[in-house]
């Protein structure tokens, strides 16, 4: 019901809101609330900020960050329209900002200025991501590993590059893309890795480079008290060829010569026939070195003729034939030309 008299002021014929005119109305209202404290957690380590319950890692000047604390903790009334909101900060003492806003709007009709002394308060924490980097939490360990070989120091230290790079890569998306600690055992390398994520980025990059496989092999280390489920740690074996570029290789019936590894495959050439084969690096297993690249000598061509080569036996000084190939059409007498000795026969290498 609307009386034509204010029963707070006796005031008649005014605008009225329910049972008291505007004026009264207008005395007690508030366009907005806003807390006179504000506290903003900010991360001593990398300036993430804590809103609304979630950590975001966008990078903000301080005043910024201000502005926006403000601007999060104001609440306008519904009845307030056409509202012009202004945000100054007075002054910053250490971690103390006094700030002043400003809110010009329309309650029925009747414009309104109102002001708030708000402070801001600053206060210096470490995000979880943080905190987890500190401690030397990890979810992930890299197990670089070459199948039954030693490592080369140039292998681990292009390895230490490719997870340096791919580390790099990853902190621009992910916080725990960091390598607490490496692990310099006998057998390889083991490179702790701080999510599951960069963790799997991390040995795709090594498989690139050095070809080889990839397993997992996911590990409960303790259970989540609040949610009841079960906390793991996810090892990650690479492990390498025991094969290199030159090294002779067997393959079921082939006996071929490597000339590249990639991620997918083995590239050679079969020495008895020339022909090129591609092999897919999941038959690495079935894959056998037969001889090395250091295995590999050089002897002297003692005849030629369309259907005979003629070389030197190093390890006798003997003479042996040996069937002409096409590709060996172009080499003549007194040459030097590489072989191989398998199972007492001589191959000759390219």
């Amino acid at each position: 019901m609307i009386f034509m008299f204010c029963i707070e002021c006796g005031s008649e014929n005014k605008q009225m809101v329910g049972e008291i005119c505007i004026d009264c109305f207008l005395k007690d209202f508030q366009m907005i609330e806003i807390p006179k404290n504000i506290n903003v957690e900010i991360c001593s380590h990398c300036n993430s900020r804590l809103e609304e319950g979630k950590w975001s890692e966008s990078y903000l000047p301080e005043e910024e960050i201000i502005y926006r604390a403000l601007e999060r903790n104001i609440k306008i009334n519904d009845l307030v329209e056409n509202e012009d909101i202004n945000l100054e900060i007075d002054q910053i003492k250490g971690t103390i900002a006094n700030c002043f806003v400003e809110v010009v709007g329309e309650v029925y009709g009747v414009s309104i200025d109102e002001t708030h002394d708000v402070e801001v308060r600053i206060q210096k924490t470490v995000c979880p991501p943080c905190s987890k980097m500190q401690s030397g939490y990890y979810e992930t360990v890299i197990q670089f590993r070459a199948d039954n070989r030693e490592i080369k120091t140039g292998e681990y230290e292009k390895a230490d590059e490719i997870v340096a790079r791919t580390l790099d890569k990853q902190a621009k998306v992910d916080k725990l893309a960091y390598c607490p600690q490496i692990a310099k055992l006998k057998e390889g390398y083991d490179y702790y890795i701080g999510s599951f994520k960069t963790g799997r980025k991390v040995a795709e990059a090594l498989k690139d480079e050095f070809g080889g496989v990839i397993k997992e092999s996911p590990r409960l280390i303790s259970e989540d008290k609040s949610t009841g489920k079960g906390l793991y740690r996810i090892w990650i074996s690479v492990r390498i060829p025991e094969f290199e570029n030159d090294d002779i290789i067997k393959f079921e019936d082939k006996i071929i010569q490597v000339t590249d590894i990639d991620k997918n495959r083995v590239v050679g050439t079969d020495i008895k026939t020339s022909k090129k084969h591609n092999i897919p690096l999941k038959n690495m297993d079935n894959i056998k070195l037969v001889k090395k690249a250091s295995d590999i000598e050089t002897t002297t061509i003692l005849s030629m003729s369309p259907r005979i080569i003629q070389i030197l036996d190093p390890s006798d000084y003997s003479a042996v034939d040996l069937e002409m190939k096409e590709d060996f059409s172009d080499y003549n007498i007194g040459d030097e030309i590489k072989i191989i000795k398998i199972d007492n026969y001589i191959y000759l290498i390219k």
